[in-house]
């Protein structure tokens, strides 16, 4: 017996912010709300023809002036969709459901869904390892001269070098990040807006992908 294909939705969208909501038994549960499109379908990708199933969606019309570049102005022109700021394309979402020009909100998705939210966590510029890695540091007495240094990071007569992956200090954030099993907490068709259970990557208004499959 086959199994049943595999489907994927998706919609890109903003963070808003958190905030709470109640359960019927009176829970309180954290939920951070997603601005979820509207989007317009760009593109469909075939595996025939491309190697792969996809829809490629725009987020957000562009608001300059001058417009698109030329190349972006003639791919939104051949979709008959106007420019837009954001493209992305969702892998596993079957074309053949989907229209180039169709608009997508969120009422693609359900409340009880499970989802996956992919964005860019919030970036904390260049870190030592106490905060970067939760190294415990030194003395803070007794003449210590390492109170937030790393120690040792390696020997010197073998192997003369630093081991790969060693943790050091360095950029911490600002890392693509996808969190999976989120759950719909609640749709408001009318505005656009879903409320996804927990927290997402990213700082408010940072833009974030949300995908379910089913």
């Amino acid at each position: 017996m086959e199994k049943a294909a595999v489907k994927t939705v998706g919609i890109i969208g903003r963070k808003v912010g958190m905030t709470q909501i109640f359960s019927e038994r009176g829970e309180r549960v954290p939920v951070t709300v997603i601005q979820a499109g509207p989007c317009r379908v760009v593109q469909k990708r075939v595996k025939t023809k491309d190697g792969y199933d996809a829809v490629q969606m725009g987020f957000e019309d562009v608001r300059k002036k001058r417009g698109a570049n030329k190349p972006s102005a003639g791919h939104f022109k051949k979709a008959g969709v106007a420019p837009m700021r954001v493209l992305r394309e969702v892998r596993g979402m079957v074309p053949e459901e989907f229209e180039v020009g169709q608009e997508l909100k969120a009422e693609l998705f359900a409340i009880g869904d499970l989802v996956s939210v992919q964005g860019v966590s919030r970036g904390h510029g260049f870190q030592g390892v106490v905060k970067r890695h939760g190294f415990r540091g030194g003395n803070a007495t007794h003449g210590s001269m390492f109170h937030r240094a790393p120690g040792s990071i390696g020997a010197s007569s073998f192997p003369s070098r630093v081991t790969k992956g060693h943790r050091l200090p360095g950029n911490m954030g600002n890392d693509r990040v996808t969190v999976k099993g989120l759950k719909v907490m609640g749709v408001d068709p009318e505005r656009s807006l879903l409320l996804v259970k927990g927290a997402v990557p990213g700082v408010a208004n940072s833009l974030v992908v949300v995908t379910a499959k089913r």
